[in-house]
């Protein structure tokens, strides 16, 4: 345990600067490459038609939705393990683990009847074509049924960095994604002897890929996490963990949900347009894009999430300011770079999609239109950690909620 002390105590005593980059740098690097996700399938099965990249851009809310569970239990976790740690209350770091794990389980059953059973309501709800149903279902279908792997990825990896062990975090994330890259267009049009299985390809070269991350994550979590006990002999849940790790992360959730529904949403709209499959395809095509620019300042905020609830926890208030500032700063810098690209870029970057004439006469307006208040959304991300960290996930959701379900 004195070395798990001794590691965690850098998020109290290491230079800002140096503490921000060192846990930020290796998550950034590895969401980036986590993006890809969203990029590839959608770049490889665009070579399929136009209609398979609208089919799988109608499953993109299901998908947002899984992960934001997923991701609202591990900022759960995440916010009182952490915060459990700088209270030296390591009786509640096990048992912050342990319910969260739990949780977890709890979620993917969920997802996996729905699986099951709900896929082919969830298309009809979105009023699509015969083509449209069938490539959608082959492909949702399959990430619901096995969504086991992605919870458990994004969980185990949330403990890692819980404990300041991000560099695992991105080895993980890192082999998940290259993994499903390797095997997208192996599967999907038939190479290296493989039967073309099309977009079911991209389905299942997916699950492969979560496979591998989130068995990675568990090794790792068992052999270099020695700050969490993972026993689960004579586990009970303790519904007072399990409402603190639910007080921070329904909250996220909960804005993941509103964020699903604004896109469900727009999917419903534009199918009822004249060039449905065409608009479809086009914000389908820049949501994988943006979640390239977003995913690291999603990682900057996943980094600061644990300093700011450990320095909370011991009670310094300087360096909690100091690592806000410094977030910041890089979280503004990310976006304005984002905003140059699709500006300067949007022809360029719809043509990744084998965009036709029409999706890039409807897509690079919108593209350049919408990047224009990135960095306003850069300031809203990185404050949000500050909620999430404190155990004020209901401000956090109230500001989001105002935004999605006001605003937009």
């Amino acid at each position: 345990m004195d070395t798990g002390i001794k590691e965690q105590n850098k998020m109290g005593t290491q230079p800002m600067n140096r503490l921000l980059l060192g846990m930020a740098l290796p998550m950034m690097f590895a969401m980036l490459v986590q993006s890809l996700y969203n990029i590839v399938d959608r770049v490889f099965v665009a070579r399929l038609g136009e209609e398979a990249l609208a089919a799988v851009s109608l499953t993109f809310p299901a998908q947002m939705f899984m992960l934001q569970v997923a991701v609202g239990i591990g900022v759960g976790i995440n916010a009182l393990l952490s915060k459990s740690l700088g209270e030296r209350n390591f009786a509640r770091v096990h048992k912050s683990a342990q319910n969260g794990i739990f949780l977890a389980a709890l979620a993917a059953v969920v997802f996996m009847v729905f699986g099951g059973w709900g896929t082919e309501i969830y298309f009809h709800s979105q009023n699509v074509s015969p083509a449209l149903l069938r490539y959608g279902q082959d492909y949702l279908s399959l990430v619901c049924l096995f969504s086991a792997t992605l919870v458990g990825q994004v969980v185990l990896e949330r403990l890692l960095m819980s404990t300041g062990k991000a560099f695992y975090q991105m080895i993980s994330q890192t082999v998940g994604a290259f993994v499903n890259i390797v095997l997208d267009p192996i599967m999907i049009f038939g190479l290296l002897g493989c039967p073309a299985m099309g977009v079911k390809g991209a389905a299942v070269a997916t699950v492969i890929g979560e496979s591998s991350a989130c068995a990675l994550a568990l090794y790792f979590n068992l052999t270099k996490n020695g700050e969490i006990n993972f026993s689960f002999h004579n586990f009970r849940p303790d519904l007072a963990v399990i409402r603190k790790i639910c007080a921070v992360g329904v909250p996220s959730i909960l804005m993941g949900t509103l964020l699903s529904l604004a896109i469900y949403g727009q999917n419903r709209i534009l199918m009822g347009m004249a060039e449905a499959s065409t608009a479809v395809a086009v914000l389908g095509a820049y949501f994988g894009l943006e979640s390239f620019i977003f995913m690291p300042v999603f990682g900057l905020n996943n980094a600061l999430i644990p300093i700011v609830a450990y320095n909370f926890g011991a009670k310094n208030k300087q360096r909690l300011l100091s690592a806000l500032k410094l977030g910041g700063a890089y979280a503004l810098g990310i976006m304005f770079f984002g905003t140059l690209l699709f500006q300067f870029f949007a022809e360029k970057l719809l043509l990744i999609f084998n965009a036709t004439e029409q999706m890039l006469l409807i897509g690079a307006p919108a593209f350049r239109i919408v990047s224009s208040a990135y960095v306003f959304f850069a300031l809203g991300i990185i404050l949000n950690s500050v909620f999430q960290a404190l155990g004020r996930g209901l401000e956090s959701f109230l500001a989001t909620a105002f935004r999605l379900g006001v605003l937009l």
